[in-house]
């Protein structure tokens, strides 16, 4: 029978909850809104895929190996407000009730760090992947026995991906995604990739050539604008390539049997929960949890 482990991107979640609620406090007057949208997302993954394991990544740095390589890399992006970033305390505080084992490594961001986890976790017999995160760039990593579970807008429902997924959402397949992403740049992260390359061009160079090296393998054989753009900017899109890949191979510290996840942890933070003020969570956690058999009454027989 096939095992589940939950490879949670904690940043990704986090920052949706956040900006996906309005600002709520506790009685006490502790923002607590990205708080509960975490939580909030994690139980519906639980209810959903039932796991047997459970990880959860944190970016620990603003600078990565990217930003060595590329001093611009996710330069256009906003700070966040330290309202976010105070509510990280109390996250990582209740994955530590529920042991749910914590797994980051500096230089290198979540994304890698889940990347290296789901490559240790196909070498276990049995057991499939759902990378938990609103990132596309992890559809890269979606093959038979790894997957990615993204909330839906809203956070009340869960979608998964696999390769026909993908395929539906994107137009290419889950193999493809890098290159795809190296034509057409990635705004969010400042990744330039081919300037006037758009999704739907992408998606036809590599629905007829498959990857980025056959796309230049047969540069010639594309005329107009489409060859122009390619060739002048072939440094950039091999460069945008790069910086896209994720890293399967950061240097973490992982036992399949130290991340085992139970559900009947989650009593231990109702208190906490409780002190939170997150009245519908307990409800949510009291209906999931198994309710244990009453012990039979022992008669004496004098």
């Amino acid at each position: 029978m096939k095992q589940t482990i939950i490879l949670v991107d904690a940043n990704s979640l986090i920052h949706r909850a956040f900006h996906a609620l309005p600002p709520f406090r506790t009685p006490q007057g502790e923002l607590v809104n990205a708080v509960y949208g975490f939580y909030s997302i994690l139980l519906n993954i639980i209810t959903r895929l039932h796991p047997d394991y459970a990880v959860v990544s944190f970016d620990v740095s603003k600078k990565t190996f990217r930003h060595e390589v590329f001093e611009e890399y996710k330069a256009h992006r906003v700070k966040a407000p330290d309202e976010l970033y105070e509510q990280f305390d109390r996250i990582r505080e209740i994955l530590a009730l529920l042991h749910i084992p914590v797994c980051e490594k500096e230089g290198y961001e979540a994304d890698d760090v889940l990347a290296t986890l789901a490559t240790l976790v196909e070498k276990e017999r049995d057991v499939e992947a759902f990378i938990v995160t609103s990132d596309k760039d992890s559809f890269q990593l979606i093959n038979e026995r790894t997957f990615v579970a993204s909330p839906k807008r809203g956070g009340s429902d869960i979608m998964i991906y696999n390769d026909e997924e993908v395929m539906k959402k994107l137009g290419i397949t889950p193999s493809q995604v890098i290159d795809y992403k190296a034509l057409t740049g990635d705004p969010s992260d400042n990744i330039p990739g081919v300037p006037g390359i758009g999704k739907k061009t992408a998606q036809k160079l590599l629905s007829r050539y498959k990857t980025l090296d056959g796309i230049y393998d047969h540069l010639d054989d594309i005329t107009g604008s489409i060859h122009n753009k390619l060739a002048e900017n072939k440094k950039e899109a091999y460069f945008s390539q790069k910086l896209i890949t994720l890293v399967h191979d950061v240097p973490i510290d992982f036992t399949l049997d130290a991340s085992r996840f139970c559900v009947q942890d989650f009593e231990k933070v109702l208190p906490l929960f409780d002190e939170l003020a997150f009245r519908s969570l307990i409800q949510r956690v009291n209906t999931m949890i198994p309710k244990k058999e009453p012990e039979p009454e022992q008669t004496s027989l004098f």
